[in-house]
């Protein structure tokens, strides 16, 4: 009679101590790059969300879903600055004459779009 295990296509190895051991393999998973904001969104599920962030690697789902959030994050975050140095005036001109006005005026902008980014992508499922 076949075990459950060999009805669904299992193999067994016979161990030197004369014991069967089952073939088991890992599946490849989804091993994408993720950048920052992955990296911060994994660990905001991780903190906040620990059934969904152990479903996720469960399922080999987990580098899929950080590299969606971290690929909407950088678009966001792009179109944000872009958005925000046309409605403040920055540009290239201020950089040119004023040089440290232009640096300050563009970390602030990179500040809170960068905020932004955290609450709408980020901290969100």
């Amino acid at each position: 009679m076949k075990s459950l295990f060999e009805e669904l296509g299992g193999t067994y190895t016979l161990g030197k101590d004369g014991m069967y051991y089952p073939n088991l393999a890992i599946e490849e998973t989804d091993q994408r790059s993720i950048g920052k904001w992955g990296r911060m969104h994994r660990e905001y599920l991780k903190e906040q969300h620990p059934s969904l962030y152990q479903r996720l690697i469960l399922n080999g789902t987990m580098g899929r879903h950080l590299a969606y959030a971290d690929g909407r994050a950088t678009a966001m975050l792009e179109s944000l600055i872009t958005q925000m140095v046309k409605q403040e005036g920055v540009t290239e001109q201020l950089k040119a004459e004023q040089p440290m006005e232009w640096v300050g005026r563009m970390n602030n902008i990179r500040s809170r779009a960068e905020e932004i980014v955290m609450e709408e992508v980020i901290n969100t499922l």
